[in-house]
């Protein structure tokens, strides 16, 4: 059994055109073709798929909470996740030093990998058997999902906490922006005028030191 055979064992599948499966494992750095193609279409799908899992499962949930549900499920952390239980870094086709660098367990790469097999098993094999992949991919994930507030960002559950007194929403302001163009640093600062708060927080983008501060100022809150 050679390691392709091997693969579709582990993830249930049969592929009439192997070729498409090692296409789907190769990374731009051996060449080309590579994966890129089949991981756009597999993202559609992907999506798609976890989607409608979700409508179908939860009709007592909003379009807010299955999206937030949704981007958990499919953020390149969990296809990572994925990708390390199935030891698909052990199958990718990747230039030498991309794999010295380590690329095989890098996440980003793990994650395009996994919506890369589902693009090549929807060219392969259609739509039913590539949205079975994902199903049997996700497993329990599918079953075990957190609380969709609890996926809420900080700045999200800041403003809801605020307007739900009747506060006005807080005020971000960068305070301080440091480093090279390569390597910024900002300062924010989380201001509640209503509560009477001041919160600071320092991160790589703007976006993060907002989030951040806003959860600074959450904590200061809780009772």
């Amino acid at each position: 059994m050679n390691a392709l055979q091997r693969l579709c064992k582990q993830l249930g599948l049969s592929f009439n055109d192997q070729a498409l499966l090692r296409e789907a494992l190769s990374h731009r750095s051996y060449g080309t073709p590579n994966y890129e193609r089949l991981e756009y279409l597999g993202d559609s799908l992907l999506n798609f798929v976890v989607a409608d899992e979700l409508h179908q499962a939860h009709s007592d949930l909003d379009e807010g909470d299955l999206s937030r549900l949704r981007a958990s499920l499919v953020r390149g952390t969990t296809l990572a996740e994925i990708a390390r239980e199935y030891q698909l870094g052990d199958y990718l086709l990747m230039g030498s030093g991309e794999l010295k660098s380590g690329g095989f367990d890098r996440d980003s790469i793990l994650a395009d990998v996994v919506e890369s097999i589902i693009g090549a098993t929807l060219r392969d094999a259609g739509f039913e058997a590539a949205r079975a992949l994902v199903v049997r991919l996700y497993g329990r994930r599918l079953v075990n999902l957190p609380a969709a507030d609890t996926l809420k960002d900080s700045k999200t559950r800041l403003q809801e906490y605020l307007q739900g007194d009747g506060h006005a929403l807080p005020l971000y302001k960068v305070i301080e922006k440091t480093g090279q163009d390569h390597k910024l640093s900002f300062t924010v600062e989380c201001v509640s005028e209503a509560q009477k708060l001041r919160t600071t927080a320092t991160a790589s983008s703007r976006r993060k030191a907002e989030q951040a501060a806003a959860q600074a100022m959450l904590e200061s809150l809780s009772p």
